[in-house]
């Protein structure tokens, strides 16, 4: 363990206040030194500012050949060292006029203006090439058929322990692992998408180290270029370089700075699920800067600073999540003009479900096969949950959510309660009202956060009785199946969505049978796979990736309908082999074509996911993520095959999916909320269609 020693002296300029009386022990291989801004102590990558003097960081720099079992695509990125050390990280730039520095030199030195001759330089690497194999459920490759350029999506957490099995500890040393035209999810979870990689100290080994990809030749829907996810991670790297990424970013106490709570730059927010940015140097989860625009789903991009003809992420300083200095960005200092709004305090009550302040418009004309699909969430205590006598008319099947594991009974039992603020008596006559008025009810079983796994057939028995029990006393009209990763997740070796092996999904596909059958043929049943639960499947199958194949396939002639959601899934290939971001137009024409069309598992032509019956298809939607605009264009394009102005996805089928079953959304709730912003617009678009 490399230590730095700290002098005992204070250096007071431009609002920054130095105190630093002790020894600072660092975590990882690289140096560090502590600061004190407001009385809160910060570690920084480097020699401390307050005794001046170059400190040269010794690198070692990883290329990394990936080799993905799914089609057998091969990612390295041998071939862009060579590039990396001609870029500014490594090759002295004039910034801004300035004597010429490295990238992390020059930022440093823009944090601490007054500092007079300090620098932190990266020294001349070593090069130590790794190949990974990454198998299937940890990563998948979009290639566009256009232009034959590909993009990986890898598990980071997967990988960062993957390289570290392969590269000792470095002592004194900053490990930076450069990946080629890949993106990463978190968690585990394809769908916490995506990140240009990450940085910190690995805990097995103790390196210190960026990974990030370099950015050649990607995909056009790719924004970034060259260096500049490099940039981004090595800045706050800089910034925050004993941060452990493999500990949950929402725990406490953990390793690395803790800034006041940060708001999103209003320029920066369109498109941005949440406002707060969170506590770290970047976005928790994706990492993204300050800077960056792009929401969860979708590949990081921000407007590059372009020097040398390399493009360099433009990064929010120390000052501004402190609040102190002038310049509060790098290298472009208008990027940010201004410091860090604080974030609203956590804990505050939920506010008063407020009375819409327009009316709900009236269902009218005969049903035409097109329905209105919305979970309501019933979130809130007294008073502020909404009785289902008072949602909007609009709405055709009402899903309850959610029905949970129960985790005080045998495994396998599900457990739902009243919500709260409603009387149970009051409740199900409620969902009694609601069916006389042609509406069908279900109850939603597990949710987001919600593991929950059969593989034991011990548990189905528990399953079924529990879930008939609640069926039966609430007087629900079915079950919906929301068992999101990593509930599911297809065992190695289970290759054959035809024939499922993995007992999680046998077990849940023999357990629905029993509930379904001892209902009756009546009894709904409907699906809401995640975008990684089916079509991801068409990429790479095998882990979470279609991992709702097999049961949609099993159940498909029992099943009622079957909902992807549009809004929980890393960016996917569709049918005409290009790639497409959530959030789009395209992007829900080209996912659902893949249900309605049907396509082949694992981009293989072994096996095809027959087409899904166009009656039994509905497309998911978030009203936090998206507008009426392009819900209602989407619709409209599946349904009738009129594409909108601007879309560039061609559904294979000219005259669209007239049959398709309509749009469901989450929440209900929120939609009422919004004065009906959704069910006012789509509801009765989907009720007039012949």
């Amino acid at each position: 363990m490399t230590f730095q020693s700290i002098g005992e002296r204070y250096l007071l300029y431009a609002g920054w206040l130095w105190l630093i009386p002790h020894l600072v022990y660092a975590q990882g291989t690289a140096p560090t030194f502590e600061t004190k801004v407001n009385d809160k102590a910060y570690t920084l990558a480097g020699g401390d500012v307050a005794k001046g003097g170059t400190t040269t960081i010794g690198t070692v720099v990883v290329p990394l050949k990936l080799a993905f079992e799914a089609k057998g695509a091969v990612l390295d990125a041998g071939a862009d060292v060579a590039r990396l050390l001609r870029s500014p990280l490594f090759t002295p730039f004039a910034f801004s006029g300035a004597a010429k520095m490295q990238y992390p030199d020059a930022m440093m030195r823009t944090t601490f203006p007054e500092a007079a001759d300090w620098h932190t330089v990266l020294g001349q690497p070593e090069v130590k090439p790794v190949g990974i194999r990454v198998p299937v459920g940890y990563g998948y490759v979009l290639q566009s058929r256009m232009s034959g350029r590909r993009v990986g999506i890898v598990d980071v957490e997967w990988l960062q322990k993957e390289l570290f099995r392969l590269v000792p500890k470095q002592p004194g040393k900053l490990v930076i692992a450069v990946s080629h035209n890949v993106a990463y999810y978190a968690l585990g979870d394809a769908t916490v998408c995506c990140s240009w990689g990450t940085h910190g100290v690995d805990s097995a080994t103790g390196n210190s180290f960026v990974l990030a990809s370099y950015l050649h030749e990607a995909p056009a829907i790719v924004q970034d270029r060259d260096v500049q996810p490099v940039s981004q991670q090595l800045a706050q790297f800089m910034k925050d370089p004993l941060n452990d990424p493999l500990l949950d970013p929402r725990q406490q106490g953990r390793p690395g700075n803790r800034f006041p709570a940060w708001m999103r730059p209003a320029a920066m927010k369109p498109g941005d699920q949440g406002n707060c940015g969170g506590t770290g140097a970047a976005s928790t989860y994706f990492l993204l800067e300050p800077t960056d625009t792009n929401p969860k789903n979708n590949f990081p991009a921000s407007r590059a600073f372009v020097a040398g003809g390399y493009h360099l992420e433009n990064v929010a300083l120390l000052g501004w999540y402190t609040g102190t200095g002038s310049v509060y960005s790098f290298p472009d200092p208008n990027a940010l003009r201004s410091p860090a709004e604080a974030c609203p305090e956590r804990g505050r009550r939920r506010p008063i479900n407020p009375k819409p302040t327009v009316a709900a418009v009236p269902l009218s004309g005969a049903p035409n096969g097109h329905k209105l699909i919305g979970y309501w969430a019933g979130y809130g205590g007294p008073g502020s949950t909404i009785p289902m006598r008072e949602l909007s008319p609009q709405w055709d099947i009402i899903i309850v959510a959610f029905a949970i594991p129960d985790k005080n009974a045998p495994e396998g039992t599900m457990l739902f309660r009243t919500p709260g603020g409603l009387d149970k008596e009051q409740f199900k006559g409620d969902i009694a009202w609601l069916k006389s008025q042609g509406k069908k009810v279900m109850i939603s079983l597990g949710g987001g956060g919600q593991h929950f796994t059969l593989a034991d057939p011990k548990r189905v028995p528990n399953f079924v009785a529990s879930v008939t029990r609640i069926v039966e006393d609430y007087g629900f009209d079915g079950i919906d199946v929301d068992f999101e990763s990593p509930s599911l997740s297809i065992a190695p070796g289970d290759t054959d969505f035809r024939n499922p092996t993995t007992p999680s999904i046998v077990n849940l596909i023999s357990a629905l049978r029993q509930v379904q059958a001892h209902f009756g043929p009546k009894f709904m049943l409907s699906l809401v796979p995640e975008g990684t639960q089916i079509p991801a499947g068409y990429p790479s199958y095998g882990g979470q990736f279609g991992s709702y194949l097999p049961i949609a396939y099993a159940l498909r002639d029992s099943l009622a309908f079957m909902d992807v959601q549009d809004y929980n899934t890393p960016p996917l290939q569709g049918l005409d082999g290009e790639i497409y971001q959530a959030g789009t137009v395209d992007y829900h024409a080209a996912v659902t074509e893949l249900v309605l069309h049907g396509f082949p598992v694992g981009g293989g032509p072994k096996q095809m996911f027959p087409a899904f019956p166009a009656n039994k298809v509905a497309v998911g939607f978030l009203t936090g993520d998206t507008t009426p605009t392009v819900v209602s264009q989407a619709m409209d394009y599946i349904i009738t095959g009129k594409a909108p102005a601007g879309a560039t996805y061609k559904l294979r089928k000219a005259g669209g999916y007239p049959g398709m079953l309509g749009a469901m959304f989450w929440t209900i709730d929120a939609d009422r909320r919004g004065n009906y912003l959704f069910s006012n617009v789509i509801g009765p678009q989907l009720h007039r269609y012949q």
